[in-house]
Formats: C-alpha cells, structure tokens, sequence
C-alpha cells in the first residue's frame, strides 16, 4: 500500500498547523535541501508545449528518495472554470524504486511557491523591506502576501492586476485572514504599485512575454521576486532591469532558468547566481543597500521533492485520516504477478471464466 494525500488532507494539514507556520516550515524543509544542493541529481523539467498550455514532468533524486511532479500550465483555462495549474507528485524509495506516497501538488505547490520566494528574499531583500506590490493578483497571491507577512514582516501590500474581479477577490481573502498590522492598498496601475515599495513581486499569468515592469518603475535597493515567467517565451520584466550594473540576478537551477526564466532574454554571457549559492553564503546576494536584487523564479524540482517528503512527515505525525491506495501490488511471490489474474484472483462480483 501506498500513502495518499489528497486536497482534503493537505487542508487539514494546513488548517492544524496555520498557513503561516506551514509555509515557514516547508520554507526550512527547502532551505536544508538548497544547503546540500550537491547532493541531488538535478535536470530540468521535460516540457511538452502546444498552443494553449504546457505539461511538465519535474524529477529529482537525492540518491536515497526520488520525487517527480507532473504538472500544467493553462492559462486560458479559468475562462472555462478551470484551474490555470493543476499537479501531483510522488516520492519513492531509491533502494527498491517502489512508491512511498502519491499526493496532490496543486495546491501544496502555491504553498511552496510562497515558501521559496519569501526564504530568497530573506537573503536578497534590504532587511527592511516593509511594503511590497503585488502584481497579478490570480490564484498565487495570498500565498505570497501570507509569506512575505510572516516570514519578513511585509506590513503594506500594494495590489493591481489588469482584472479587477482577481483584485476584489484577493482583498476580501486577505480581510477575512486579518493579517496582523498588514495594511493592503489597491492601486490602478503597476506604476502606481511599486511606488514606494521594497519588494516588486510579479506573479502573472499570460503566456508571452510581457513587460509588466519596465526600467523607468526600478529604484535603486528594490528586490524584485519575478514568479511568473516560467516556460519558454513567457517573461514579466523589461530585458534592461537585468541588465542594470546594480542588478544582482539569482536563480534556482541555470540550465532550466536559460530556458524558461526571465534570462532566456539574454546571451549565455549573462552571468547569474544560483539560489543554492546564496544560502549557504558562498555568494552575497546583495553587496550594497543600492542593489537591484532580482529572484528570477521558474520553480525547481527540488522544492516539490522537499514538499513532498514535508508532507509525508506531518502526514504520519498528525493524527486523523491516513489514507492509502492499492497502487503497487502485493505478492506471496514476486515472480507471479499473473496470479493477480487468475479467476480464484478475480475481484468480489467478477464473473468467473477464462481470460480472453
């Protein structure tokens, strides 16, 4: 049998614990894999892409547990009442290749999400970084607006998104959490968001690429954490922001953010630091309170792993229901699988016979 978790499961989880703590925990689970970054082998995703979406299969393998998440990416899904993106994923043992847990990844992958752009901004953003605009307001921003508030006491949010229906929504999410001391502004343009803000985040949906900031919106010391752009043509910032002299660029993985971040507007030439660099000190992310830090954020693999493995730990600690699934068969000779077949085999209610 094979652990299941489920959307009803991780909203106990998350409701038991309080997003709050649950996204700073699984922000730590991140944070000791990023710490031991050599020890994973690591890839990019394996992106199949057609005209209206993508799909996407993330592995990675830190040589005793291996974890993949399938996922997409629609954005013209919610016009149909779909979700933009849905995943699930699986953790295995190494050593015997079988399954220890299928879960649910979509909404387990907000929270990540959230956890991995406040624990790299804890790194790269001026420790006073107090007010933050938050640029697409869709189904991501009250995970980041919840992160940021906790993790680096975010006490102003500013709000815009091109549809006004994502902004009233994600207002009356954050009335009703009442955020300690957070006060939330909407604003009626990008430029009017990021005015007087520490911290840009951009979290759009549209796949091209677009210019939700341009030049003229940087000030010297603002961090940007660029969510959005994460598949090949699909970018948020104005190349020139990159290419800014004070500009500091991190990413998570180089050879998957050439590819899908924000730097796949750039020459190979464009040097960047990885994310696992910057936590364990071996390079500054910020050397002055003048630069300009970018966190180009495409997601990495290594995230879903940590959730993942997160998830089956509280999952086992917390009690309530621990549901498992017939996934894997179960032998009394593992060379007899056909025995799972055999008519004294067949299912309550089969109707005996020959196998055709």
């Amino acid at each position: 049998m094979v652990d299941f978790i489920g959307i009803e499961r991780v909203q106990e989880l998350v409701a038991r614990r309080g997003a709050a703590r649950f996204i700073a925990e699984l922000a730590a689970e991140i944070e000791s894999d990023y710490l031991r970054w050599d020890s994973f082998d690591k890839s990019p995703r394996h992106a199949t892409h057609s005209s209206v979406g993508v799909i996407e299969l993330m592995p990675a393998c830190d040589g005793r547990l291996y974890a993949f998440k399938y996922v997409n990416g629609h954005p013209k899904n919610t016009a149909v009442g779909l979700l933009t993106v849905t995943a699930f994923g699986v953790l295995a043992d190494v050593q015997t290749g079988y399954p220890l847990l299928l879960s649910e990844l979509t909404l387990t992958t907000a929270l990540r999400t959230a956890a991995t752009s406040a624990l790299a901004a804890k790194h790269m953003a001026r420790p006073d970084s107090r007010v933050m605009a938050l640029i697409g307001n869709g189904a991501q921003s009250e995970f980041q607006t919840i992160a940021f508030h906790h993790m680096l006491g975010i006490r102003e949010v500013r709000l815009y998104d091109t549809d006004r229906a994502a902004t009233q929504k994600l207002e009356r999410n954050l009335a009703r959490l009442r955020l300690p001391g957070l006060v939330v502004v909407r604003c009626a343009s990008t430029a009017a968001a990021v005015q007087g803000a520490d911290i840009i985040t951009t979290v759009t949906a549209d796949k091209c690429n677009a210019t939700i900031v341009t030049p003229e919106m940087i000030v010297p010391g603002v961090h940007l954490n660029a969510v959005g752009g994460d598949c090949p043509g699909k970018t948020e910032l104005h190349r020139e922001i990159l290419l800014r002299s004070d500009a500091r660029v991190v990413v998570e993985f180089e050879p998957q953010s050439r590819i899908e971040g924000e730097i796949q507007q750039l020459d190979a030439s464009f040097g960047v630091t990885e994310l696992a660099q910057v936590l364990s000190g071996a390079r500054p992310a910020r050397t002055s309170e003048k630069n300009v830090t970018i966190f180009d954020s495409v997601g990495f693999a290594l995230e879903d792993f940590s959730a993942l493995r997160y998830l089956m730990r509280i999952h086992h600690e917390e009690r309530g229901g621990q549901a498992q699934i017939d996934l894997v068969p179960d032998l009394d000779d593992p060379k007899d699988l056909f025995a799972l077949l055999a008519p004294e085999a067949a299912p309550v209610g089969a109707r005996p016979g020959v196998l055709a």
